[in-house]
Order: structure tokens, then sequence, then C-alpha cells
């Protein structure tokens, strides 16, 4: 893959060769950030599980302190009182076995994070294709199967982002803007840190995380020094 001039320059600030503390991996990230939008900070963690063992999967959510700088659209499957709960909660978009046809068949997909009632998980269910590839599906381990829809959302709009492995065992994730201080940075990814440490599943032998790296939409990957975790 080729990189812009932007890119390459922003490259130059960086020594691949180092693990940076997180306070100076913060800092690179923010200087090398040079897209003309506010662009996102991702943190990538490739870790030493082996997600095809059920025992070694990694799936949680965390509320990040600062938010994530993005407003997200949420979608509450719900019915009777529910749906009220939903809609006072401030959900975008609240309703049942209406919508199926509506994401099925039209594709509609003007949310990025679903809520369910878990009376309602049959409905969902049906979605499973189309949802399940775009992570989308309902998950009582990330809170969004729930009774309290109230909580779940909040909580998803105050920055609650979801972590879990991908197909080769690397976690990604947000955790804010590059518009946002080093500090609310740091905090978040102390807050997510924190979670994966937590996580680690009880059936891993030999090294947990394997490397984790920050890096800005369109900027180059800084390491940080594992070490500490």
């Amino acid at each position: 893959m080729k990189h812009g001039k932007k890119y390459q320059e922003a490259a130059k600030l960086v020594d691949r060769a180092t693990q940076y503390d997180t306070a100076e991996a913060i800092a690179l990230v923010k200087k090398t950030a040079t897209a003309k939008f506010d662009e996102t900070v991702e943190v990538h963690i490739r870790t030493g599980c082996d997600g095809r063992h059920a025992e070694q999967q990694i799936r949680g959510a965390v509320v990040l302190p600062n938010g994530t700088g993005k407003t997200v659209r949420v979608l509450v499957f719900a019915k009777g009182d529910k749906v009220n709960e939903a809609e006072a909660a401030g959900a975008d978009h609240v309703g049942g076995e209406e919508l199926i046809p509506k994401i099925q068949n039209e594709g509609w997909l003007d949310f990025d994070v679903v809520v369910a009632t878990p009376d309602m998980m049959g409905v969902v269910g049906r979605l499973g294709k189309v949802l399940g590839p775009k992570g989308l599906m309902p998950n009582p381990k990330a809170g969004t199967v729930t009774m309290d829809v109230a909580k779940a959302i909040n909580d998803i709009k105050a920055g609650k982002i979801e972590y879990r492995l991908d197909k080769a065992n690397i976690i990604h994730v947000p955790v804010g803007k590059t518009s946002f201080e080093e500090s609310k940075l740091q905090e978040n990814f102390d807050a997510l840190m924190e979670a994966i440490v937590k996580a680690k599943p009880a059936a891993l032998k030999g090294q947990y995380l394997r490397s984790i790296t920050l890096a800005t939409t369109m900027g180059p990957g800084v390491k940080v020094n594992v070490a500490k975790y």
C-alpha cells in the first residue's frame, strides 16, 4: 500500500522499533494526525488468545469516561412499557416485528448499536444474517440484551464501546478523537486497558497481550509498551 506524503512525513516521527510509554504514544498519535477532519484514535491489541476455543473468547463492553467523540445512534427492540422507557431514555429508533422487513428487505441500517429486551431476541434472531456480520447483534455480555433499556441507552450514549476478538485474535476499538486533550485520551485508554486485563481468559496459557498499537484513522501506528499490563 502506497502512502501519501503527509503520512510519510508523520511516519518519520515514529520509531517503529520503540515501545512508547502511554503518555508519549498519545502525544505522538496526536502529532501524526494530519487529515483535515477530526480523526478517530484507535487502539489495536494483539492477544495470545485463540478465539476458535470458546473459553479463550473475549467479549465485553466498557464505558469510556470521556466518551468516543462520536454521536451513536441506538435502535431498541422492545414492546409494552419498554417502548416508552426506551423513547424517554433517548433511543433514536424503537420498534419490534415491523422493523424486520425494513432491515432485511430495504437494507435500512441507520443505527450504530442495537439493544433488545430478552423477550424480543426471538424476533431479533431472524436478523442474524444481516446484523451478525456487521457486529450489530445484541449480546448479553455486551449489556445490549437487557430489561434495563434506559441504562443500556444511557451507557451507550455516554461512550460505551464493545470490544471483542476478530478472526486474527486482535481487538480494535476507538478511544476518542484527535481533538481530545491528551489527559482525556489517557483516561479513556486506561479504562479500556483495565477492562481488557480483567477479561483475560482463565484458560489462556502463555502471554496474553502481545502488542498494543495506537493509531489515528489515517496516521501511522505507534507501539505502546506492553510490559506494564
